[in-house]
């Protein structure tokens, strides 16, 4: 094959959906945490919301506790988001010392290993074994974390921007269901609580599907039918606690 030839060809892969899908995988990552963040805020405190609002017209009560629900959401995002990227984070370490370590000790023992991962995806044990030296030549640890682990050595999350993304998002998604229901429209609060929370989880849900290349308009309906069991159920619990009392 000719270079021209085979440079047209490499022109041609990079340009295409899959390639471009991997090259931005740490982004696209990050983007699809902060949709679901999002998604998450909508959900939850448009539920908080009007399960207050069905329980009373004050809309100071329905503030205070539409706030607190943000404030508190954003934060458990956050810390929960910080407990489970710094787990990881922790394990990925540890599972690259104790390759180092096997790596020092049997070299042998560890090529073979390549290898076998190779043989596994179908190739003849000469070209495998080939493939692993040519590999643990390189860069050793980045062949048998990729091959071994499914990780990349060079690689972590990062603990701190993951849970201040997650914070940021989740408050963005509460604020548009706090500012429908406590808006001036009190009369209306709840259909228009309900109108902007179901078009926003339709924007969110269309632009999680479109990030993961799925079909939208099942994230859509998908979407929508959660908010609307969330609203629906809290609304009549907090009608039903508010008549009681």
């Amino acid at each position: 094959m000719s270079k021209a030839k085979l440079t047209k060809l490499d022109e041609a892969v990079m340009a295409k959906q899959e390639f471009q899908r991997n090259s931005m995988a740490a982004k696209l990552n990050w983007l699809r945490a902060g949709v679901l963040g999002a998604n998450d805020g909508i959900v939850s405190t448009a539920g908080l919301v009007m399960g207050v609002a069905g329980a009373t017209t004050d809309s100071n009560s329905i503030l205070i506790a539409g706030v607190a629900g943000l404030v508190a959401g954003s934060i458990s995002m956050a810390g929960g988001e910080y407990t489970s990227v710094s787990a990881q984070k922790d394990s990925e370490i540890a599972s690259l010392s104790r390759e180092r370590r096997e790596l020092a000790e049997d070299p042998e023992g560890e090529l073979r290993e390549l290898a076998w991962f190779y043989e596994q995806k179908g190739l003849s044990l000469e070209l495998a074994t080939k493939v692993a030296k040519e590999l643990t030549a390189r860069d050793a640890i980045k062949a048998h974390a990729e091959a071994e682990l499914g990780i990349d050595s060079e690689q972590h999350a990062s603990p701190t921007q993951a849970a201040f993304a997650s914070f940021v998002a989740f408050a963005a998604g509460s604020l548009l269901p706090l500012l429908a229901v406590t808006g001036p429209w009190i009369e209306a609060r709840i259909p228009v609580t309900v109108i902007a929370v179901v078009a926003s989880l339709a924007i969110t849900g269309f632009v999680g599907a479109k990030i993961g290349g799925a079909r939208s308009g099942i994230a859509i309906i998908r979407n929508v039918v959660v908010s609307l069991l969330t609203m629906g159920i809290t609304f009549a619990i907090g009608s039903l606690v508010g008549t009681a009392i």
